[in-house]
């Protein structure tokens, strides 16, 4: 920005925060957080100076407090991004202090959001850098959009910023999600959009937490409805084995009508007309199964209970379950199936998987059905995206580092990846975009099955590797940015997935990735929605279908998706509202009832029907037929 215009940006500020005439802001916390700046921080908005940025050990032991926050929040920034369509956003994620953590962005972008000061370790409390997303969340504890002149900073009003606070089980603000634009012709109305999708990605960071933590304690869910979907507006309980309240999130206060203070540490009875044996049996690991709960105001929500799960692990079953049981990933395409059995075969024989596919076309989860099915399942599946952290991150993430090796580290020091991933599997995803200098590291890792952390001292290593991309690393290494000898270690079977739009289970794959974004509720597609899903060409892939279903289960009523329901761009297939040909009817009917009576197995139905599971598959696409 020009001194010219900061000046004038500069004046703006000093008069409205003067509280003179001098244009409206569209929020009144802005006007609040301007006057901040002045009287309390004595910042000064013409100031063109970069955001500070903390020692890296101090960004390592931000993301060491985090780190289950972090894991958790890390497939959601992902599905956030590509759900914006990717360009021109970044996706942040801050502790409670506004320093950045995580960043999701394109990586041909990443250089100017950087020039803009969001960049890993840069603190932007509203202290540090006034009026901004992410400080003026802390400070205001609660969604807003900054949007460019409503900056403090001069500086920093080419940015556009709508930020949602994430809160920890006990009503503790304990991080920030951010998603930052830096499109000069971007308005504050486009941003509704925006805001709506972070915050509902805040939520499910939240509420994922929140049943992590309360892992082994009783868990109570309720909502006004018997029928609801996801966990955005559903009131989250954790209570010990008296039937006490241990903590409870935002959403449950808001159902109760009632404070914090006055829920925490309260007995079950004061809050319900129930007693807590009759809540101690109704558990049930199902969240749907819901029955009737009343509150003392003669109000009813309905509720389900999760029992109390086992501290110490179970004892392995005799024979090992089934891939059916196991995978949580559909293998009903014919591509994938045998590209699946291949990589099995070669896994459990110690050899490295090379899994080549477009990006969101499901190379983590291919891997993770891999580990699964095989003879490790019962060990740790470990995965790192070397495309999503900075060079400077991923040596400790990978390597881990020693007791006391740098100031700020754990006393205890920090097991990396590969040792995480010690007896099971470790998988790379984005391999092409690892540093030249860390393929280093992994080659010697590899050749010599040994780590040493930094700082520390070697250690024996036994793990499979499984890397992924989307690049051709064949010309990677011709370029020079990829180590020839690396690429011969890991490609000891090259594996592709099909893209989404080449599948032939895609209506089998959306009723079950539909399934896993119902966590448990009933919700159904509506002929017409379930074919525009089918007819669309999915450019972003599973990643990209699994964040439509996301948003669509959050949004539906009465547990129905609805074509009107669909975004913008899948409603452009509108079925045709012609009648079935007779003998298009008939064929689909007796396709049915081979169906039904073969109980869906594909190989027995195909072999009935006396076709090729090719020819079966799109016969079942032709007349939207799905389990």
């Amino acid at each position: 920005m020009h001194s010219e215009q900061l000046r004038r940006h500069a004046h703006h500020v000093m008069t409205v925060a003067a509280g003179e005439p001098g244009g409206p802001l569209s929020d009144p916390s802005i006007a609040r957080s301007w006057q901040r700046c002045l009287r309390d921080y004595h910042l000064d908005p013409s100031q063109a100076l970069a955001p500070s940025v903390v020692e890296h050990s101090q960004v390592l032991a931000g993301r060491e407090r985090l780190r289950q926050v972090l894991m958790i929040a890390d497939g959601e920034m992902n599905h956030l991004h590509q759900q914006l369509a990717g360009a021109g956003h970044a996706v942040l994620l801050t502790d409670a202090r506004g320093v950045i953590l995580n960043c999701v962005t394109a990586p041909s972008e990443r250089q100017v959001f950087e020039r803009a000061g969001l960049w890993l370790g840069a603190d932007w409390s509203e202290a540090r850098e006034g009026t901004n997303g992410i400080g003026t969340c802390l400070v205001e504890r609660q969604a807003i959009t900054i949007h460019q002149q409503e900056h403090f900073r001069g500086r920093h009003t080419g940015l556009t910023c709508s930020a949602s606070p994430v809160f920890d089980p006990y009503g503790e603000l304990m991080a920030v999600l951010d998603v930052s634009s830096a499109r000069a012709q971007d308005s504050r109305q486009s941003q509704f959009h925006t805001m709506t999708l972070v915050n509902l990605s805040a939520k499910m960071i939240e509420s994922a937490y929140f049943l992590r933590h309360f892992e082994h304690q009783w868990l109570l869910r309720f909502h006004l409805q018997a029928d609801p979907t996801g966990l955005f507006s559903e009131g989250l309980l954790a209570f010990d084995n008296e039937g006490r309240v241990l903590a409870i999130n935002q959403s449950g206060l808001n159902l109760l009508r009632l404070p914090r203070s006055a829920v925490e540490q309260q007995s079950l009875e004061a809050l319900f007309d129930c007693r807590p044996s009759e809540l101690f049996g109704r558990a049930n690991d199902s969240a749907a199964l819901r029955w009737p709960l009343r509150c003392h105001d003669g109000r009813t929500l309905f509720a389900s209970v999760r029992g109390v799960a086992p501290l110490v692990a179970r004892a392995p079953a005799a024979a090992p379950p089934t891939l059916a049981k196991r995978s949580r990933w559909c293998l009903e395409d014919p591509v994938v199936a045998r590209e699946h059995q291949r990589a099995l075969k070669v896994y459990e024989r110690d050899v490295p998987l090379l899994i080549q596919g477009e990006t969101g076309s499901g190379k983590e989860a291919f891997a993770r059905a891999v580990h699964q099915a095989s003879s490790r399942a019962a060990r740790p599946f470990v995965a790192l995206n070397c495309a999503a952290l900075p060079e400077s991150l991923i040596e400790s993430e990978l390597f881990g580092y020693a007791a006391g090796s740098f100031t700020g580290a754990r006393k205890e020091g920090m097991r990396g990846k590969l040792l995480e991933a010690d007896g099971g599997t470790l998988m790379l995803d984005e391999i092409g975009d690892m540093p030249l200098a860390l393929q280093t590291r992994l080659l010697r890792v590899l050749e010599d099955r040994q780590v040493v952390p930094i700082g520390g001292e070697p250690q024996a290593l036994d793990v499979r590797i499984i890397s992924a991309t989307h690049h051709d690393l064949r010309e990677r290494v011709d370029a020079g940015t990829f180590r020839e000898d690396l690429y011969y270690r890991l490609n000891g079977l090259e594996v592709s997935v099909p893209p989404l739009r080449l599948r032939a289970d895609k209506g089998t794959l959306i009723d079950h990735l539909l399934g896993l974004e119902a966590c448990g509720e009933t919700v159904r597609l509506e002929a017409a929605a379930r074919q525009a899903l089918l007819a669309h060409d999915w450019p972003g892939n599973v990643r990209q279908l699994r964040t439509v279903l996301r948003t669509l289960v959050a949004l539906c009523e009465e547990g129905i998706v609805r074509f009107d329901d669909l975004p913008a761009e899948l409603r452009r297939h509108r079925p045709l509202e012609e009648p079935v040909a007779p003998l298009a009817d008939a064929e689909r009917a007796a396709l049915l009832r081979v169906l039904e009576q073969e109980r869906w197995h594909m190989t027995r139905v195909a072999a009935n029907l006396g076709v090729s599971r090719n020819t079966l598959y799109r016969k079942l696409h032709r007349h939207g037929l799905a389990r």
